[in-house]
C-alpha cells in the first residue's frame, strides 16, 4: 500500500515519516513555506534516536500524481477546521481502473475529535476513525518531532462509524511495524470521544499556558466534568480511565529532544505558529453543540471555545491569559448560565 499524507504537518509528518522508515511507501501533502522544505532538504524527523532525514514525494494537492493508484491509503491529519476543503480536494480524485477516491480507496482520519469522520462518511464510502495519542510538534518547516520512547505512539483504529476488516488489519501492521502501537478495535468511535474529554483541556493549555499548577487542574476538571455529563445525557460510551490506562501504561514516555522544545498541545502550537485557526470549534464546541441539544449548561467549555477562537483571529500569544483572569471569567459565564436557566 501507498500511504498519501494529506496534511503532513506534527501528526500526519510524524506517521508518514516513521513509516518510510518501515520501508512503507509514502507521499506527503503539505502547502507553502513547508512544501517547500520538504521538495528541497526533505521531511526532518527528530525523535529520541536522533534526526532522521527522508526524501519523500511532496505535493500540493491531488493534480501531480495524476490517476491514484488502487493501492492507495489517504490518511487525512489535516485540523477539523481544514477538513472539508481536503475531502473536496481529494475526493474527486481519479484512480486508475476507474472511480474517484471517494469511491474507491480508504479515507483515515487520523485526526482530534469526532466531527472529521462523519464530515468524511458523507463523500467516502470506506473511512477509518483513529484516536491518536501522539505527542508531536511541528518545530518549523520541514521539520517536526515526536518525543514519545520506546513507543512514538498509540492509534487505536477502526471502521467509521463501526466495525474492523482487513484493510484496518493491513494498516495496523504497517502502522506496528513503523514503532506504532495500532489495536484494530470495532468501537473507535467509545475511544475518540475518551479522547475528545482529554482535549477539552487543549484550549484551556493555549489560552493561559500549561496545566499545570492546582487552579489550572481546577479549570480542567471543571470542563471535563461538563464534557461528562453531556456524553452522558447523550447516551454516547466512551472508554474509562481505567481501560485507557491500560491500553498506554508507559509505552510512550516523552524524552527531552535537543532542539525541539515541546511547548504545548496541538491548539497552543496553532497560536504560537500565528496560523489564525484552531480547533476549538470541533473539541470544546463539540461538547457546547451536544449540551445544546440535550439540555445540559456547558458554559466553561462555551468560554474556551470563544476565547480560543478570538486568541486564534487576533493573533494572540499562546498562554498569555493568566489563570487567575480566566477563573474569574469563569465564575462569571457559570453565574450568568445559572440565572439564564
Amino acid at each position: 500500500m501507498r500511504y498519501i499524507i494529506i496534511g503532513a504537518g506534527a501528526v500526519g509528518g510524524t506517521v508518514g515519516g516513521r513509516l518510510a522508515q518501515a520501508g512503507r511507501e509514502v507521499v506527503l501533502v503539505a502547502r507553502g513555506r513547508h512544501l517547500a522544505a520538504l521538495g528541497e532538504h526533505g521531511l526532518r524527523l527528530r525523535v529520541p534516536e536522533g534526526e532522521l532525514t527522508y526524501r519523500l514525494p511532496a505535493v500540493e494537492g491531488p493534480e501531480p500524481l495524476g490517476e491514484l493508484r488502487a493501492d492507495d491509503v489517504l490518511v487525512l491529519a489535516v485540523k477539523t477546521q481544514d477538513t472539508a476543503t481536503a475531502l473536496e480536494s481529494w475526493g474527486e480524485a481519479p484512480v486508475a481502473g476507474g472511480g474517484t477516491a471517494a469511491e474507491q480507496l480508504p479515507l483515515v482520519c487520523l485526526q482530534n475529535g469526532v466531527e472529521s469522520s462523519r464530515l468524511a462518511l458523507r463523500r467516502f464510502r470506506q473511512v477509518y476513525g483513529v484516536c491518536v495519542w501522539l505527542p508531536s510538534t511541528f518545530v518549523e518547516p520541514g521539520l517536526v518531532s515526536a518525543a514519545g520512547s520506546p513507543l512514538t505512539g498509540i492509534l487505536h483504529l477502526g471502521r467509521y462509524p463501526h466495525g474492523t476488516d482487513d484493510t484496518a488489519r493491513r494498516i495496523a501492521a504497517d502502522l506496528e511495524a513503523a514503532r506504532f502501537e495500532a489495536p484494530v478495535v470495532p468501537d473507535v468511535s467509545r475511544w475518540q470521544y475518551a479522547k475528545l474529554l482529554h482535549n477539552l483541556g487543549t484550549a484551556l493549555e493555549a489560552v493561559s499556558g500549561p496545566v499545570a499548577d492546582a487552579r489550572g487542574r481546577a479549570l480542567y476538571a471543571r470542563l471535563r466534568a461538563e464534557g461528562e455529563a453531556v456524553l452522558d445525557a447523550a447516551g454516547i460510551a466512551c472508554a474509562s480511565a481505567e481501560e485507557q490506562k491500560q491500553a498506554r501504561g508507559d509505552k510512550v514516555t516523552l524524552v527531552p529532544l535537543d532542539g525541539a522544545p515541546r511547548g504545548g498541545g496541538s491548539s497552543w502550537q496553532s497560536l504560537a505558529r500565528g496560523t489564525g485557526t484552531i480547533e476549538a470549534d470541533y473539541l470544546n464546541g463539540e461538547i457546547v453543540l451536544l449540551g445544546r441539544l440535550h439540555g445540559v449548561p456547558t458554559p466553561l467549555n462555551e468560554l474556551l471555545q470563544r476565547l480560543a477562537n478570538r486568541f486564534a483571529r487576533e493573533h494572540r500569544p499562546a498562554g498569555s491569559l493568566p489563570v487567575r483572569e480566566l477563573e474569574r471569567l469563569a465564575d462569571e459565564a457559570v453565574t450568568a448560565a445559572g440565572k439564564a436557566g
